[in-house]
């Protein structure tokens, strides 16, 4: 268990924080690229703040302020300039460094106002790769947006998929140190969902963990599994998923990866984006990313489960992280052999949290231009328990339950 202390180091991500601090070395996708193009404004919250992201009239992303400076009225409402964004209500205009460039009455009441020169609002710079959108809060200079493999691969089809979540981020990330809850939550509690809801479709051949395993790597964590009737020759155990530090799983196959990014918007939010490449060859490149919402479980207030939801992996986890409640109490935690990963997450946290103090950049903070070109990372070529399901039945994954890509070729009889 952690100490109160401790438990508000690790999951306190405002600013002035030391985990807030920490968070800020990173950029976070806080959007599809998609979102933008019938709306020009999205109100997004980051690591405590609230602020609106827009897209100017010559295509060009920006992150300001939620109010202007005037007279406090939302720049959500704000008009697209050449520039930047017009605040509606007297017609200031701001530029993607939060500078005002127009006041139009002042300069016509006093063509040598100097005012203007003087008024910002806040402003952070963001970069668009892969069909997102990513914003850096942190200090100058900035680092490069890491080019992931998924986020720049060539030849296949992608969606994104975004939720928001009542809880902290550290909950949602711990999940991905924990593999043993596969077992239990992923087909247990599957049937018994299942169950509940008077269907037939069970998994069978439950998989059994036989060990769990570790390692640090250059950009995280690989956690590996061996499962009953395997030995160490198995993929399950050489190659295993990768956590990137210091909030993204990548988790599925070669064919079909998905990278689960956890954007912490405050304490007790998170934005949670699945990113998904298809091995597919499209026969045009893919202007437009499909943006799917997932829907967020929750228990109503008369206690009864949303159980519709509970039948995919993705709506599972999601449970069990918001029933920890907005930030999981590790004080009263009891940790078991099974929690060895997130034992070794919490100790990275740290480290890199003393690295900040000491003025050192934490890892997967690029800088190098050679070393950001194609980041490649190792996955399994099948996905765990992609086959329990009984003879005839197909299995629900996670949030691709909702994949536009999947629905359409559903449709389209592929």
């Amino acid at each position: 268990m952690l100490s109160r202390g401790e438990n508000e180091l690790l999951t306190q991500v405002g600013p002035g924080t030391p985990m807030g601090e920490l968070l800020r070395r990173y950029w976070y996708p806080i959007a599809a690229s998609s979102e933008l193009i019938e709306k020009p404004t999205k109100a997004v919250r980051v690591l405590g703040e609230d602020l609106v992201l827009y897209r100017d009239k010559q295509g060009r992303p920006g992150l300001i302020g939620p109010q202007c400076a005037h007279r406090r009225m939302s720049m959500l409402l704000g008009i697209p300039e050449e520039d930047g964004l017009r605040c509606p209500y007297h017609g200031w205009l701001y530029d993607h460094a939060g500078k005002c460039l127009e006041q139009p009455y002042e300069q016509a009441e006093d063509p040598g106002s100097t005012f203007k020169d003087r008024i910002r609002i806040p402003a952070y710079p963001v970069e668009e790769l892969g069909g997102l959108l990513f914003a850096y809060l942190g200090p100058e200079p900035r680092p490069l947006v890491p080019r992931w493999e998924l986020l720049v691969r060539d030849g296949v089809l992608r969606d994104i998929g975004a939720a928001i979540i009542p809880c902290n981020w550290l909950q949602i990330m711990e999940n991905s140190l924990d593999p043993v809850h596969v077992e239990w939550l992923h087909q247990h509690f599957f049937n018994y969902v299942q169950e509940r809801l008077g269907r037939k479709e069970i998994k069978g051949n439950p998989v059994r963990h036989k060990k769990i395993n570790f390692r640090e790597f250059e950009y995280g964590i690989v956690k590996t599994r061996m499962l009953e009737g395997e030995s160490e020759d198995n993929e399950d155990w050489q190659v295993g998923h990768p956590v990137l530090f210091p909030n993204i799983l990548l988790s599925g196959s070669t064919s079909r990866p998905t990278f689960q990014i956890r954007v912490p918007m405050d304490d007790t939010q998170t934005l949670h984006l699945w990113y998904t490449c298809y091995a597919r060859d499209p026969k045009a490149p893919q202007d437009v990313i499909p943006f799917y919402n997932v829907p967020v479980p929750t228990i109503d207030a008369s206690g009864e489960p949303p159980w519709p939801l509970l039948d995919n992996n993705s709506g599972e986890d999601m449970i069990a992280w918001i029933t920890q409640g907005g930030v999981a109490d590790r004080t009263q935690e009891a940790l078991g052999l099974s929690d060895k990963g997130i034992i070794l997450f919490r100790r990275q946290l740290k480290e890199q949290l003393e690295k900040v103090r000491a003025g050192e950049d934490p890892i997967n903070v690029f800088r190098d231009p050679d070393k950001n070109r194609y980041i490649k990372l190792r996955l399994e070529d099948r996905k765990l328990n992609s086959g329990s399901f009984r003879p005839g039945q197909r299995r629900q994954g996670g949030a691709t339950k909702y994949s536009p890509v999947l629905n359409e070729e559903e449709r389209a009889g592929k």
